[in-house]
């Protein structure tokens, strides 16, 4: 299955006046102080190059928000195309206490905000907004609200903080939900297997990371020779904590 058709207008060459490689242009997925972040990403360039038959356009100097609102408009179309007998929703940036099972935290921060100790004791950090939020308009609830389906977590690459910060937020909605649990996924268009893997393992905070460009990052890493990256891809592929964001749709669709 290739890459959606929306990550050939956010991947692409930019100009680079310095990066562990010497090139005038690198990927702008890549980790310019990163060799196999370099090789790797320059491969998956090509095969997308090859499959549209063309050269790919300039890409988008600020392309994180730009896939935050490709993945909501590809989800709310799918979904509905998958089944449109239930009533979906897709948002962007939405708090949770939009839905059913995290309403009651408005009551809990109000207590916070009304009482000093509880505020430094507690915090507010349990006020989450996902990147995306897919909601069902037709499941009855106790308070009339729509039930939170799925939260996705979109990180255009992954680095250490980044990693983190999703399993704060999954963390926080495991722990504070009153009802069924959102599906908690991850759609990320990170180039190295071994940076992947350290949201991929865990514990239970994501159900799943989905690439974007998962196919053509399969030919980039068997064809790399580099026996690191090969390991950590086999690892999270054969354990299924990484899949095709092909499938994602499906996937919310059927559970």
């Amino acid at each position: 299955m290739p890459a959606p058709i929306f990550v050939r207008s956010l991947l692409g060459w930019k100009s680079s006046s310095t990066n562990k490689l010497g090139w005038d242009r690198v990927p702008n997925n890549a980790d310019i102080d990163n060799r196999e972040s370099l090789q790797l990403s320059a491969v998956i360039l090509e095969s997308l190059s090859a499959h549209a038959g063309q050269a790919l356009p300039l890409p988008p100097p600020s392309p994180g928000a730009l896939l935050e609102e490709a993945v909501r408009i590809d989800l709310a179309r799918e979904l509905e195309a998958r089944d449109n007998s239930r009533h979906w929703t897709a948002r962007r940036g939405a708090p949770v206490t939009d839905y059913s099972q995290y309403v009651h935290l408005l009551h809990l921060n109000q207590l916070v905000v009304d009482n000093p100790t509880l505020s430094v004791t507690i915090g507010q950090d349990y006020l989450i907004r996902p990147d995306v939020l897919i909601g069902l308009e037709d499941v009855p609830t106790i308070n009339g609200l729509p039930l939170l389906h799925a939260a996705v977590s979109c990180k255009w690459t992954i680095r250490s903080d980044r990693v983190q910060n999703i399993r704060h937020e999954n963390n926080q909605m495991v722990r504070h939900r009153r009802g069924r649990q959102p599906h908690l996924v991850a759609v990320t268009v990170e180039p190295l297997p071994s940076r992947l893997a350290a949201i991929a393992r865990g514990t239970g905070e994501v159900d799943a990371v989905y690439h974007v460009a998962h196919d053509e990052l399969d030919a980039a890493v068997q064809a790399s020779n580099n026996t690191r990256q090969q390991s950590a891809w086999e690892e999270i592929t054969g354990q299924g904590r990484l899949l095709n964001y092909n499938l994602l749709a499906e996937h919310l669709a059927s559970w």
